[in-house]
C-alpha cells in the first residue's frame, strides 16, 4: 500500500514551501554596501563642508550694517550667528592663500579662521564705517597664521607678532628674488622686508632646523634616551631669547606710555611703580598736598591704564603676563 504525502496549501504533494522574507531589507543592505564599495568618489569632508556653507546667503551692505548694529548695541546672538555663517566663504578663501605654506589639512586652517571670524564679529564697531569683510580678514589671517606658527614644528619658531609676519613673508620674498635672478642674501631680504639682518638670519636658522625628540634613543641599538643626558634647571635658549625680546618691547612701550602721563603721574610712576626702592605714599602726598589714600588711588588707576595700554599695543602681552605670574 502506497502512502501519499500530505498536500501543502497550494495542493502540490511532497513540496515544502518556506515563507519568503520581505525583499526590501536585503535590497537596502546590498544597495548601501554596493554604493560604499563601488562609489566612484570617496567621501570628502572638505567638499561636504563647502556644500553646506554655500547654502548661507551673502549679505548686502544694508543687511550687514543692520546686523552689526544689533550685535554692537543689543548683543543679539541671532544676528551674530547670521553674520558669522554669511562670511564662512571668506574664511575658506583666505585659508586657501595660506595652504601653499601649510601644505596639510585645509580644514585645520578653516577651523582656526572661523575662530578669528567669530572674534571679529564680537569686536566689530559698525560706527567706524569700515566694511566688515575688510575688518574681519585681519582677524582671520591672524588666527590662521598663529596656528601655522604653533604647529609648524614641535617647538615654536615664532613667539611675537613680528616673527609671525616675518615667517610668512620670508619664504615668499626669497622665491620672488630667485625668480627675478637675485641671490636672496640676508642683507637684500632685510632691505625688502624692513627688518634687521639678524632677524632674517635667526628666522632662517629656525626654518632650516629640525626637531629632535628627547624620548628617542641615543643610538639605534641603545635603550638610553637623550633626555637622560640633559640636566639643567635654567630656561631653554629659545625661552631666554623670547623673554629678552619681550622685555625690550616692554621697555619701548613703557617709554611711549610715559609720554601720555601728567607730571604728577610721571613722578608717582618713577618713585613708586618703576623704582627698586619706592618712596612711601605719605612722602608723595606731602609733595602735592594730598592724602595718602589719594596717592594710592592715582597709583592704582595708573597701573590699570598701563595694563590696558600694553594689551592694545602688544598682542602677546596676556600670555607673557601669565608666564610671569606662574614663574
Amino acid at each position: 500500500m502506497i502512502k501519499r504525502n500530505n498536500q501543502n496549501k497550494k495542493g502540490q504533494p511532497g513540496v515544502k514551501v518556506k515563507k519568503a522574507k520581505p525583499a526590501t531589507c536585503s535590497v537596502k543592505k546590498v544597495s548601501a554596501k554596493t554604493s560604499a564599495d563601488k562609489s566612484l568618489v570617496k567621501y570628502d569632508s572638505l567638499q561636504r563642508y563647502l556644500m553646506e556653507i554655500s547654502e548661507y546667503k551673502l549679505l548686502t551692505r544694508e543687511q550687514e550694517k543692520e546686523l552689526a548694529l544689533r550685535i554692537f548695541e543689543d548683543d543679539d546672538q541671532d544676528a551674530a550667528y547670521r553674520m558669522v555663517t554669511s562670511n564662512l566663504r571668506l574664511v575658506v578663501k583666505i585659508a586657501l592663500e595660506f595652504q601653499r605654506v601649510w601644505m596639510q589639512n585645509l580644514l585645520d586652517l578653516i577651523q582656526e579662521g572661523n575662530i578669528g571670524l567669530m572674534q571679529a564679529v564680537r569686536k566689530f564697531d559698525p560706527y567706524k564705517n569700515v566694511k566688515f569683510s575688510y575688518y574681519s580678514s585681519f582677524w582671520i589671517k591672524a588666527y590662521i597664521l598663529k596656528f601655522i606658527m604653533d604647529n609648524w614644528r614641535l617647538v615654536k619658531i615664532g613667539t611675537t607678532q613680528g616673527q609671525r609676519k616675518l615667517f610668512f613673508k620670508l619664504k615668499k620674498e626669497k622665491q620672488k628674488l630667485i625668480d627675478q635672478g637675485f641671490d636672496p642674501k640676508p642683507r637684500l631680504l632685510s632691505e625688502r622686508l624692513g627688518v634687521s639682518e639678524r632677524e632674517i638670519i635667526d628666522m632662517d636658522q629656525r626654518l632650516d632646523g629640525w626637531d629632535i625628540s628627547l624620548d628617542a634613543p641615543l643610538k639605534e641599538d641603545s635603550d638610553t634616551e637623550r633626555v637622560e643626558f640633559i640636566s639643567t634647571d635654567s630656561d631653554s635658549a629659545e625661552t631666554k631669547v623670547a623673554q629678552k625680546q619681550m622685555e625690550s618691547l616692554l621697555h619701548s612701550k613703557i617709554a611711549e606710555f610715559k609720554t601720555k602721563m601728567t607730571p604728577r603721574e610721571t613722578e608717582i610712576f618713577e618713585l613708586r611703580i618703576f623704582s627698586d626702592t619706592p618712596v612711601t605714599l605719605q612722602e608723595i602726598g606731602d609733595r602735592y598736598g594730598i592724602s595718602r589714600e589719594r596717592v594710592r588711588q592715582v597709583e592704582k588707576n595708573l597701573i590699570k591704564k598701563m595694563k590696558e595700554y600694553f594689551k592694545r599695543e602688544i598682542p602677546d602681552f596676556d600670555s607673557y603676563a601669565a608666564i610671569g605670574e606662574d614663574s
